[in-house]
């Protein structure tokens, strides 16, 4: 009787927290609940919730994918390159996206066929990835050549913009994919024990190329997205971004250890940690006190993560 509240406080600790947060800025804290703030919070949040929501199934299926970085750089240059050759801001998005899907269907094959760890593995593609984008660039900012490109990320639609309208649309499909889908299905079991689901008739391999496939599809969207916003598309080795993606959904709730998790989750992740650094800057907080408390936030998820495992063994 005791353990059924405590495992579902547990459970949807996340709902909890995000909420109070939420609550706590809207009272204390001027211009937080406003249309404006809350809607530049959102197109803010836009090309983390590409990558993360679809980098969910990676992290669940017991993948670990470092690589998001590198493609979200060199997919808008690859898409740019085009873009400047081309004119067709569609043929340039395409590009964007394939690039990224082929840089993970390399991943995932790798990880699934050569039996390398996915973080090994992925942290080598990201510095040939980066390199891609270099030489891509020719080592210079590249910037579109026709208006339309803007319209990717800038365009607005019932107050949102379109960035926010494509992040949306991307965790709705991950959402359902992972929980109402024999892929899902299968995502859960490869992640929770390879060799069960081996067993159990599961085609582990192409299940892990497939998160890794998709994790790099999305990740070159992404770019694609944050170069349409700011116009242009820089080279460069920042790993920055994987960063951001990884902490959303670790503070999400989904398990590093693979095999527990949800989109829903990454998504609640994501806000908790975009409203706790709005409140921030609306209360002028000094940025080295922001990344300490981020610092201790994720180590508090992880934790959590690992000790609600320990107490299910």
């Amino acid at each position: 009787m005791n353990a059924t509240p405590f495992a579902a406080l547990a459970r949807y600790g996340i709902v909890w927290v995000t909420l109070a947060l939420f609550l706590v800025l809207a009272i204390t804290t001027d211009g937080f609940l406003t249309g404006p703030n809350l809607r530049n919070v959102l197109d803010q949040q836009a090309t983390l919730l590409i990558a993360a929501s679809v980098a969910t199934l990676t992290m669940i299926a017991g993948g670990f994918d470092v690589s998001i970085s590198a493609v979200a750089v060199a997919a808008p240059l690859v898409a740019l390159r085009i873009e400047n050759a081309t004119g067709s801001v569609i043929l340039a998005l395409l590009a964007g996206c394939a690039f990224g899907l082929l840089v993970g269907a390399v991943n995932g094959s790798v990880v699934s066929f050569a039996k390398i760890n996915s973080f090994i593995t992925t942290l080598a593609t990201s510095f040939i990835v980066f390199g891609i984008g270099f030489l891509v660039s020719d080592r210079s900012i590249m910037r579109p050549e026709s208006e339309e490109y803007r319209d990717i990320a800038r365009t607005r639609v019932a107050e949102l913009t379109t960035a926010t309208w494509i992040s949306l649309g991307v965790v709705a499909i991950a959402w359902i994919t992972l929980s109402a889908t024999w892929f899902g299905r299968h995502v859960y079991a490869t992640g929770g024990n390879i060799e069960a689901a081996k067993l159990a008739g599961i085609r582990t391999g192409r299940i892990i190329v497939l998160v890794f496939a998709l994790s790099g599809l999305a990740a070159g969207l992404a770019g694609v997205v944050a170069s349409s916003r700011s116009i242009s598309a820089t080279p460069s080795d920042d790993f920055s971004f994987v960063f951001g993606v990884i902490a959303a959904i670790v503070v999400g709730g989904t398990s590093i250890a693979g095999g527990n998790g949800a989109v829903w989750r990454t998504l609640l992740g994501a806000l908790f940690i975009a409203f706790m650094v709005n409140g921030f800057n609306l209360h002028q907080i000094d940025p080295i006190w922001q990344r300490i408390i981020q610092g201790v936030v994720i180590l508090v998820a992880v934790a959590a993560d690992a000790w609600s495992r320990n107490r299910r063994t």
